[in-house]
């Protein structure tokens, strides 16, 4: 006997109006690789926002969108403070943004939803946009393999170490993270644009789940490597890159889901 398929988070549908689309990015990793590319990468992104706002019915943003990130219950890491607003006036005006957060900013806890309306995700959910079923997450500890990181990840997002890591003084632990994080691979390798095959990882977790549960996309961020992969008859896999070397995005108008590069 055949078990039965195991149920999966969901999110609210996204009905589409004639003319609206859906927007999908991840990986700005503002903050990386310096102050300076940083805050001219985050000006791009709000010329990005400003032009998805035009006709979004919905906005997603899938994990990493900051290098690090950390709330304190009474600080959070300087800058960034364009993409806030931006994102704040969007909010104001009605358009639904998501968060999906990555393994650069999974410590994000009630900041953006208290102050700008946002829903903070930290794992993979469907929900049907239009007439297609979407599985949407960052991607990061998903698939075979990567035992490490699903190590450390499981530690990180303790609440042991959160609390801990709370007793530093910011100075102190927001410095020490931004040091961590200028070892990061999105900083030091350039372009990740080694593509696995069959043995992606990502694809073989879509792959499985495809397997139980039908899915038109599934989109994910992490890889840092832009892709639009067959997973099956009728079911596609896509990566939405990053922002430091491609600034690809996805966007989905009510008949298919496409990769795009923003070019400002």
């Amino acid at each position: 006997m055949t078990s039965a398929p195991k149920m999966l988070p969901t999110l609210p549908d996204v009905p589409l109006r004639p003319g609206q689309r859906v927007y999908f990015a991840s990986d700005f990793h503002l903050g990386a690789p310096s102050v300076a590319a940083s805050q001219e990468r985050e000006r791009r992104i709000v010329r990005w926002l400003d032009m998805a706002a035009q006709d979004a019915a919905a906005i997603y943003l899938v994990g990493d969108i900051f290098d690090f990130w950390f709330e304190y219950r009474h600080a959070i890491p300087r800058g960034f403070i364009r993409l806030q607003g931006k994102l704040a006036e969007l909010t104001d005006r009605g358009i639904p943004i998501t968060f999906f957060t990555g393994n650069h900013d999974m410590w994000m806890f009630g900041y953006f939803t208290e102050e700008l309306g946002i829903p903070v995700l930290r794992h993979p959910v469907s929900l049907n946009i239009g007439p297609h079923r979407f599985h949407l997450g960052h991607g990061d500890g998903l698939g075979p393999k990567d035992y490490t990181y699903k190590f450390l990840k499981r530690v990180f997002a303790s609440p042991v170490a959160q609390w801990l890591f709370a007793r530093l003084h910011p100075n102190f632990g927001i410095g020490i993270a931004n040091a961590w994080s200028q070892r990061s691979r999105i900083s030091n390798t350039g372009k990740d644009d080694q593509y696995f095959g069959d043995d992606e990882w990502l694809l073989v977790y879509c792959r499985e789940l495809e397997k139980r549960i039908h899915h038109d996309y599934y989109v994910f961020g992490h890889r840092h490597l832009p892709l639009d992969v067959p997973v099956g008859p009728g079911s596609r896999y896509v990566n939405l890159g990053e922002w430091v070397n491609y600034c690809t995005y996805a966007v989905y108008d009510g008949q298919q889901l496409a990769l795009e590069h923003f070019t400002g």
